[in-house]
C-alpha cells in the first residue's frame, strides 16, 4: 500500500463500504490503522460450532475435534487481506494532473441531457427527482443498470485509464442539481478523500458503485437508500479549481469509462 492510505480509500478501491471494513476487522476507531496491520476484505465466517464429542468403552476413549473452516475468498476482491505498510493518514492523495491536461486541450464534448423535458425550475427539479432516461439508450451498457446522466453540462475532461483520469468532469453552475445516476445505497458521504472535496458514493449492487465529487452541498446521509434521478447534492468547487462535477462509475472497485454506460454518450 502507498503512503496516505485510509479505510475510505481502501473501501473505494475495492468497491466496499468502509463500515464493513470496520466491522470485519473489529476496529475500535474507523481511522485507526497501524503499520504492518492486516485488514480483512471479506466478512469473517464463523468456525464450526460443533462441540467436542466423546465415545467411551472398556478399552479406549476417542475424542472428536472440530475442524476449523477457513474463510472463502469472495469475487469482489483480489485477495482476502491487505497489508498496511505505511503510517495512517487523514486523507488520500489524489492525482488530477491528467484531468488538468485534458482541460487544456479544449476538446470537450457536450454531455447529452438526461432530462430533455425537465428544465431548471420545473416540478421535477422542485421535487428533487430527475425523470429517468429511456432504458437501453446505450447499446454498450452491459451492467444491467439503467444509468442516467447525474447532471447537465459540458464534459470538460474524459476518462483515460492510461493517464489515471478516473471519470468525467462536467462543468456547470454553483448550486446546480446533482442526481443519483441509478438507484442504490449511499455508502459514503463526507470529505475524507483529498482531491474529491465533498463526496457521495452510491453502491448499486455488489459489482457497481458511482461517485460524485466536488459538491458544495450534500443532501444524503450514509446508509440512505436513493432512487434513480433523486437529487443527492448541489454542484460546487470543493477541492477543485472550478465549479464542476467529477463523476465516476466503478466496477468491482475499478474505475471504468462512464461513457460506456450513460445514455446517448458518444465514444
Amino acid at each position: 500500500m502507498q503512503k496516505g492510505d485510509t479505510l475510505y480509500s481502501i473501501a473505494l478501491e475495492y468497491g466496499l463500504d468502509y463500515r464493513d471494513l470496520v466491522n470485519w476487522n473489529a476496529l475500535p476507531d474507523n481511522s485507526l490503522i497501524h503499520i504492518g496491520q492486516v485488514l480483512k476484505l471479506t466478512p469473517p465466517q464463523p468456525e464450526s460450532a460443533a462441540a467436542p464429542a466423546t465415545s467411551t468403552s472398556t478399552e479406549s476413549t476417542v475424542q472428536t475435534i472440530p475442524l476449523k473452516i477457513e474463510p472463502l475468498a469472495q469475487a469482489q476482491v483480489a485477495s482476502s487481506a491487505v497489508l498496511i505498510t505505511q503510517p495512517k493518514a487523514v486523507k488520500l492523495p489524489y492525482s488530477s494532473a491528467a484531468l488538468a491536461q485534458l482541460e487544456q486541450t479544449g476538446q470537450a464534448q457536450p454531455a447529452p441531457s438526461a432530462t430533455p423535458s425537465a428544465a431548471p425550475g420545473t416540478v421535477a427539479e422542485a421535487a428533487g427527482v430527475q425523470p429517468k432516461a429511456t432504458p437501453g439508450a446505450n447499446a454498450s451498457n452491459d451492467s444491467g443498470i439503467d444509468w442516467i446522466w447525474p447532471t447537465q453540462g459540458r464534459v470538460i475532461a474524459g476518462f483515460d485509464e492510461a493517464k489515471n483520469s478516473k471519470g468525467l468532469d462536467i462543468a456547470g453552475k454553483a448550486g446546480q442539481a446533482i442526481f443519483a445516476a441509478a438507484s442504490g445505497k449511499v455508502v459514503y458521504s463526507g470529505e475524507g478523500l483529498r482531491g474529491y472535496g465533498k463526496l457521495v458514493i452510491i453502491k448499486h449492487n455488489p459489482i457497481y458503485l458511482s461517485a460524485y465529487a466536488h459538491n458544495q452541498l450534500v443532501l444524503v446521509k450514509e446508509g440512505q437508500t436513493v432512487v434513480s434521478g433523486q437529487k443527492i447534492a448541489e454542484m460546487g468547487d470543493s477541492d477543485a479549481d472550478q465549479v464542476e462535477l467529477h463523476f465516476e462509475i466503478r466496477k468491482m472497485g475499478k474505475p471504468i469509462d462512464p461513457m460506456t454506460y450513460l445514455p446517448g454518450a458518444q465514444k
